[in-house]
């Protein structure tokens, strides 16, 4: 049938599988681990380190889902070249930017720079707890400027995911939860 037609419309309203359930579970798992740990900060000891080790552990997970996992999972699907990142960029700035089922390239770059942020902040930490770093002034500093590094991004993050909803009408924090987005 084709599209706008009986079955296309009822598998627009449905919805079509996007985010699969190991994508959903690592990024509220992860959003859960690295808040914990924020909140509790260095006074929060082995619970604070527990957190910091989740957060390394669920990044390595997902770099693995991202070259085996499903279609929309694999970052070989959703992160950008540099010249398809700027084009989109533009776009979004002249309010024409494209709908995408997945990731769209700036989300996609958001990605990235979170999990990488999130590895250094965890390997930092970690750093910090070794006889060659323990007590090092440099270290402690670079934990916390990318902790807080971290914290714009994620409220970029957040900004970009009200923008992208309202802009497309569709509500991306469900489909993070369903896995689900509409099809049309």
């Amino acid at each position: 049938m084709k599209p706008g037609g009986e079955v296309g419309a009822r598998a627009g309203r449905a919805g079509v599988n996007v985010w699969d359930p190991l994508v959903r579970i690592f990024h509220w798992s992860l959003l859960i681990a690295f808040t914990g740990a924020w909140w509790l900060g260095e006074d929060g000891g082995l619970a604070h380190q527990a957190l910091g080790y989740t957060v390394l552990v669920l990044i390595g997970l997902r770099l693995f889902w991202g070259v085996v996992g499903s279609h929309h999972a694999r970052f070989s699907s959703f992160v950008p070249p540099p010249r398809r990142l700027w084009n989109y960029t533009r776009d979004v700035m002249a309010r024409r930017e494209a709908r995408h089922l997945g990731h769209n390239p700036l989300g996609a770059a958001m990605i990235v720079a979170l999990l990488v942020t999130l590895a250094a902040i965890g390997i930092s930490g970690w750093l910090q707890t070794t006889d060659a770093f323990w007590g090092n002034e440099s270290i402690d500093t670079l934990h916390v400027l990318l902790v807080n590094i971290a914290l714009v991004l994620i409220g970029l993050h957040v900004a970009g995911v009200i923008y992208s909803s309202l802009r497309h009408r569709e509500n991306l924090v469900r489909a993070m939860f369903t896995g689900r987005k509409r099809l049309e």
